[in-house]
């Protein structure tokens, strides 16, 4: 994933349709005022025919560079999959977890980045932070590019939505989709189409750098997803995120990408090679989001805890929830 970033806020421009509305009320009382008169006048109204059906758009013929990826993607899930890897399962059996593991993962995840700002763009160096955290609703808004069908679209979208009211079952917090004023925007697009998101990039996020433009349009084959977040520096309270998952993965990793994605976007910016059962590590044993996963986004809404505090600071308020809900006092 991206790392997070902090520069200053600035509102996207909208567009008023008030007047749009106001047109068409006065066109339907002419068009009623003028049926109305031509019934006095003539015997009969011959119906108009049924209006022609809309076209249905069609997705443009896959690109190579598209085609490639979907190739290698392709050969990626079945080679993790033979590995044991990309489990769908709760982790229970193998991979029990104590109120240690569970404050260590939490302290690891939500207060240290993965990703430090470097001359060139972001280079992988784990920092302590601060935590971090939504306030105002997140306001999920997909985008398809065209290359995506309608099919898959409403099938990807449906997924999205059931995996939003879960994560706001899990946090208390609100996190739904919202097409018209997002604040979350998910983009589900192939290379080509990835490669000239920037201007949408630099619209939905701004105060984005070239760099941080280019972390998205440049992503490298081996990143499989990715999200950055705006955040206030002063408070650490979220504004903004951008997420992209490529539109060639089969549908196991699309899954695991938004798992991860959308969670880590929420507050949970970290990876560990020690959490588990939890998609928040590297190795790619678990596809989806794990009990554990699910523990810490609801330790990290909690309202013991504030957006900024310090690893320190949290620590004793989140050892204090992880005993609450493993029932360990060891």
């Amino acid at each position: 994933m991206l790392p997070q970033t902090a520069p200053h806020p600035h509102p996207l421009p909208t567009r008023g349709r008030g007047g749009a509305r106001t047109a068409a009320r006065a066109l339907r009382g002419m068009v009623a005022s003028l049926a109305l008169l031509m019934a006095a006048c003539a015997p009969s109204v011959i119906p108009a025919p049924p209006p022609a059906s809309a076209p249905v758009t069609r997705p443009p013929p896959e690109t190579p560079a598209s085609a490639a990826m979907r190739a290698h993607f392709a050969a990626v899930q079945g080679t993790l999959l033979s590995r044991g890897l990309l489990r769908t399962d709760t982790g229970a059996a193998d991979a029990p977890f104590s109120e240690w593991q569970l404050t260590e993962n939490f302290i690891r995840i939500a207060l240290f980045d993965e990703f430090q700002p470097g001359p060139g763009g972001y280079v992988q160096e784990e920092r302590e932070s601060r935590l971090r955290r939504w306030v105002a609703p997140v306001r999920v808004g997909v985008r398809f590019g065209a290359s995506v069908a309608e099919p898959d679209r409403q099938a990807k979208r449906g997924q999205i939505a059931a995996y939003l009211a879960r994560l706001s079952s899990i946090t208390g917090h609100p996190v739904r989709l919202d097409p018209v004023t997002p604040n979350f925007f998910v983009y589900v697009v192939s290379e080509d189409e990835r490669q000239a998101l920037g201007p949408e990039i630099a619209a939905a996020m701004p105060g984005f750098s070239g760099s941080e433009i280019a972390a998205f349009t440049a992503m490298p084959q081996s990143t499989y997803c990715q999200v950055s977040v705006l955040s206030e520096s002063a408070t650490g309270i979220y504004l903004r995120a951008f997420a992209v998952i490529r539109a060639e993965h089969p549908d196991l990793m699309f899954r695991a990408c938004l798992n991860e994605e959308i969670a880590q976007g929420l507050g949970l910016p970290n990876d560990s090679p020690r959490a588990r059962p939890s998609v928040f590590n590297d190795d790619q044993e678990f596809a989806l989001l794990t009990p554990m996963d699910a523990l810490l986004l609801r330790i990290l809404y909690n309202p013991a805890l504030r957006p900024g505090m310090t690893a320190a600071e949290a620590r004793p308020v989140v050892q204090m929830l992880a005993r609450s809900m493993t029932g360990d006092g060891a």
